[in-house]
């Protein structure tokens, strides 16, 4: 898989304050591993959308993820709210995952993140659009 990068992306990760760095980039880290493992995905682009760091795929769709102040002890990843992504992660994560509508999963600074499922997320984001059409999107 080939990564393209923006540069400015690297310092939004630099400017979050330390804590919320550390859970960032692990999400990161959870995007460009499950990128790597996805069987056909071969570009993969890291960009700036809203000034938040997100992952395109020529498949997929976007992936977002952010702290804010307002609620400076979260981080949530975030998906097109008019996808099917968020209601089917609810529908298969529902006791695994803290959900914002139909457009994020959640997680506080302070709890573990379940990588395994939030990476079959990430697969599905990144390959919405060939399995959009499958009963939970494949799952």
């Amino acid at each position: 898989m080939k990564l393209t990068s923006d540069p400015k992306v690297a310092a939004v990760f630099e400017n979050y304050p330390k804590g919320v760095k550390q859970k960032m980039l692990q999400l990161r880290e959870l995007v460009l591993c499950t990128a790597s493992e996805t069987e056909g995905l071969e570009k993969l682009e890291e960009t700036l959308k809203w000034g938040e760091p997100s992952f395109l795929t020529k498949f997929g769709s976007t992936v977002r993820m952010d702290w804010k102040e307002k609620a400076p002890d979260q981080v949530a990843v975030y998906f097109k709210c008019t996808s099917q992504l968020v209601p089917t992660f609810r529908e298969v994560y529902k006791n695994k995952f803290n959900f914002e509508g139909n457009r994020a999963i959640v997680f506080k600074l302070n709890e573990r993140i379940p990588e395994t499922e939030l990476k079959h997320c990430f697969t599905m984001a990144l390959n919405y659009h060939k399995i959009k059409n499958l009963p939970l999107l494949g799952a």
